[in-house]
């Protein structure tokens, strides 16, 4: 990753950026979803992209998410290459059958004989009091059904990258943005997301973790908002002499198992933090590859994720389910004992 001197962007500028590109750059592209036209997008997704694509190529569709995203996969199948915007990813269950069994599937289902190059965006994360419908993540979910690629970023740099990438992939892409990191005025950012972007387009492979920071003591694993919590913990830890590292796996489909797994053969600790539900999970996933690969490599694990509950509307209580740097800070202290 290329943390060189620059302008500086944040997440939401970065990605429309990268879209805005494509779209100069071809004119198969082009994006939709509910209330990403005239608003831009209610997370500054879109940001922009009407005043220079018009309606035809930036397109505010009617609230049902069945037929804009039935709609994408058909475009894409045909040639195109459609963005579309869910705009909470917890709407899922609305439009399944359309992301499971046709975008995801289509191209095995008919013999290789279509691809379906199209993006899906959506909204992921908690955090700011929206209940249980609007608030969570649910990588796992999308990780857990084969036919699509994952992506996660967790900075400007890397939401860029990924998203060129994402709209050039001939197979079909879940991009999932945290609205915590994505710098609108309403929803302040940690420092960390905001990063040096520069101006010229770049990609970054999928199946390409990060070592955000380096580290001999333990590997933290983790991504998305919770980078930048475990970085936190990280830099508490340093004065008691526990050096952390902390790998941001970016993307979930492919997984770069390699990186997680020379790190833990150096550490020989590892804890893995996930803000989606634990069960069945990102957090049991990481660890289980990495036993299966080392089974003598861990002298300690921990996992740190939301309890199978939905999240709550009151701000303690999602406070208290979701894992925040103290957590992590206290996961990575039990690892040393």
């Amino acid at each position: 990753m290329s943390d060189d001197e620059g302008r500086q962007a944040t997440m939401s500028t970065a990605m429309v950026e990268a879209i805005a590109t494509e779209m100069r750059d071809n004119d198969e592209v082009f994006y939709m979803g509910e209330d990403v036209a005239d608003y831009g997008g209610i997370f500054d997704s879109t940001d922009g992209l009407l005043s220079e694509f018009g309606h035809d190529r930036i397109m505010d569709v009617p609230i049902s998410e069945t037929a804009y995203i039935g709609a994408a996969v058909g475009a894409a199948q045909e040639g195109m290459r459609p963005i579309a915007e869910l705009m909470f990813v917890d709407f899922f269950g609305v439009c399944m059958d359309q992301l499971y069994n046709q975008m995801a599937k289509n191209t095995y289902m008919s013999g290789a004989n279509v691809s379906v190059p199209m993006v899906l965006t959506t909204a992921v994360g908690g955090t700011y009091s929206d209940a249980a419908q609007h608030s969570q993540t649910l990588y796992g979910t999308f990780a857990h059904l084969p036919g699509m690629k994952v992506v996660v970023p967790s900075t400007a740099y890397d939401a860029k990258g990924l998203m060129h990438n994402a709209i050039r992939d001939d197979d079909p892409v879940v991009y999932m943005f945290h609205k915590r990191l994505m710098g609108i005025g309403w929803m302040p950012a940690p420092d960390g997301p905001k990063t040096a972007v520069p101006e010229e387009p770049y990609t970054i492979p999928f199946g390409q973790a990060d070592v955000k920071r380096e580290g001999a003591d333990v590997t933290v694993v983790t991504l998305g908002l919770h980078v930048h919590r475990a970085l936190e913990a990280a830099a508490k830890l340093t004065d008691d002499g526990i050096d952390v590292e902390v790998i941001d796996l970016r993307t979930l489909v492919p997984l770069d198992e390699t990186t997680v797994l020379e790190s833990v053969r150096k550490t020989g600790r590892l804890v893995v933090v996930d803000e989606d539900y634990r069960s069945f999970g990102l957090t049991g996933e990481v660890i289980s590859r990495v036993v299966e690969a080392e089974p003598n490599a861990l002298e300690a694990v921990e996992r740190l994720a939301v309890p199978d509950v939905p999240l709550p509307y009151a701000r303690p209580l999602e406070n208290r389910v979701i894992p925040d740097s103290d957590d992590i800070e206290d996961a990575i202290r039990n690892t040393q004992s």
